[in-house]
């Protein structure tokens, strides 16, 4: 019994895709038509499709697998059919014209416009004109694509259907095949008298301004949908939508991580030794900062919903301060005394040296933050 998964090149369970794409690239191959003086390329095309009309058919590939011929079951079926032939020889394109004109009027294409955006832009919203360039309906013809006062007509070569019918030779005989029509591109109309402004087209470029309300919490990355604001297609068609990339500029001041707000508050040391309020210029205006006797370097002091805005749920983050202690690196006569006596009355002359616990101090951070806890 002839071995149609072997004339197909395709396990026993291969499926139905699987068989479908062997058959199509075989069919190819080895049609007449295409393998040109090859002898045996007509009786190796009848094989394949044998073998695609019992494998490409459910009943009679199961009667197949059986023992049987595959003769029996299921008639067409999924099997060989005209489809796979006109989509095997012709393409998907050709199938296409199947079904008629196409629309002359398409969608416009989408836009991305990249919006730069300060700190306090992405903290509070920001209310933005856009400028972008796109396409927009053609004032002169209204996207007609026809000079005032005339329009369309109807394709003389395919009489509006948008397509053209051609007899191709096969090995079947002759095959009757459907394709776009070359005089009107498809559309089954043509144009006589084009519109000079927008060369036929329905449409002109333009430069115009889009306003948006750009919500608070966007990050470098978000895309801000204008539904509708793109290009217009060709011949008036609906129009594609814009889309704004947020691109948020780094502050001198202030480091974004999430919606909170981080900075660096630079104190003398006397001030981190004796407690202060120091005044911070935030987002939001001064504010002061409460430093309790004895501020250790690195310490974080955290002022509550002076961050960034939480994108599309109301609040705030927070506003977090790190405090870095200024050790005085140039001190007078007078200075110096003042320090050797308070070094003096702590007994500090000569520190023990300790070494701190590995879970604090500078090298216990940096590790945590390696680490990740």
């Amino acid at each position: 019994m002839t071995d149609y998964y072997e004339i197909l090149g395709v396990p026993r369970d291969a499926s139905p895709e699987q068989i479908k794409k062997a058959y199509r690239k075989l069919a190819r191959e080895h049609h007449p038509d295409v393998a040109g003086e090859d002898p045996g390329a007509e009786e190796r095309f009848k094989d394949v499709s044998r073998a695609y009309d019992v494998l490409g058919n459910p009943d009679k590939r199961r009667s197949y697998d059986l023992g049987g011929d595959g003769s029996s079951g299921g008639g067409a079926g999924a099997g060989f059919g005209f489809q796979d032939i006109f989509e095997t020889f012709f393409g998907a394109a050709g199938a296409q014209a199947q079904r008629g004109p196409i629309p002359r009027a398409r969608r416009g294409q989408d836009a991305l416009v990249r919006l730069d955006l300060e700190l306090s832009d992405v903290t509070f919203g920001v209310h933005r004109e856009v400028p972008v360039d796109t396409a927009v309906v053609c004032p002169t013809c209204s996207g007609t694509c026809c000079r005032p006062g005339t329009s369309p007509r109807t394709c003389e070569v395919c009489h509006g259907r948008g397509t053209v019918q051609r007899v191709a030779r096969s090995f079947l005989g002759q095959v009757m095949t459907t394709q776009p029509c070359a005089a009107c591109h498809g559309f089954g109309t043509v144009i006589p008298e084009p519109c000079t402004d927008c060369s036929g087209e329905g449409r002109v470029r333009s430069r115009r301004t889009l306003s948006v309300d750009v919500p608070a919490g966007v990050d470098t990355g978000t895309r801000i949908k204008l539904t509708g604001q793109g290009e217009v297609g060709p011949a008036g068609g609906p129009a594609g939508d814009v889309y704004l990339e947020v691109r948020e500029r780094k502050h001198e001041t202030f480091v974004r991580r999430g919606d909170d707000l981080h900075a660096t508050l630079e104190v003398p040391m006397t001030a981190a030794a004796l407690g202060t309020v120091l005044s911070l210029d935030t987002l939001d205006g001064e504010q002061e900062v409460d430093l309790r006797p004895g501020t250790q370097p690195d310490q974080v002091v955290t002022l509550k919903g002076l961050g960034v805005g939480h994108l599309h749920v109301g609040g705030r983050g927070d506003l977090h301060v790190h405090v870095e202690v200024a050790v005085p690196t140039a001190l007078d006569d007078e200075q110096a005394e003042l320090l050797r006596r308070l070094a003096t009355l702590r007994g500090e002359e000569r520190p023990d040296a300790r070494l701190a616990s590995s879970h604090s101090g500078v090298f216990g951070k940096l590790r945590d933050k390696l680490s990740g806890r």
